[in-house]
C-alpha cells in the first residue's frame, strides 16, 4: 500500500486516458489538460476509459516516477469533478480510492471485499 506526505497536492484526471502513454505522454495530459505544472511537486491521478487500470504521475526533484495498478476484475470508482478536466483529492481520498472504497457513499466496493 503506497502512502502519501499529507501535504502533498494530488490532481486526479476527470477525462480517461490512452493507459499506453508513458513518461512523456502523461506529462503533457498533466500540463496541457489538467493546466498543472508538474514540475511544482504534485501526484497525478490517471485512468482509462474501463476504470480497471490507473497511473500516477509524480516529478520527485531529480527525475518522474510512473507507479500503474491494473485490476484484475472489477473498476475504480472515479469521482466526477464540477471542473471539467480535473478533480484535486487528499492523501486520505487518494488512498482510499485506491483500496476500493467509493468517495460518494464510503464504502467498499464489491470487487474489493475479500
Amino acid at each position: 500500500m503506497l502512502t502519501f506526505p499529507h501535504a502533498l497536492k494530488i490532481y486526479l484526471a476527470v477525462e480517461p486516458v490512452d493507459m499506453r502513454q508513458q513518461f512523456n505522454g502523461l506529462w503533457a495530459q498533466a500540463e496541457q489538460k489538467l493546466r498543472e505544472d508538474p514540475r511544482q511537486g504534485a501526484l497525478f491521478a490517471f485512468t482509462n476509459k474501463d476504470r480497471n487500470r490507473i497511473k500516477l504521475l509524480y516529478w520527485d526533484g531529480s527525475g518522474v516516477w510512473i507507479f500503474a495498478k491494473r485490476l484484475e476484475k472489477g473498476r475504480f470508482s472515479w469521482p466526477v469533478g464540477r471542473d471539467a478536466a480535473k478533480l484535486a483529492l487528499t492523501p486520505p481520498a487518494l488512498t482510499m480510492l485506491l483500496a476500493g472504497i467509493d468517495l460518494k457513499d464510503g464504502c467498499q466496493k464489491a470487487w474489493y471485499e475479500g
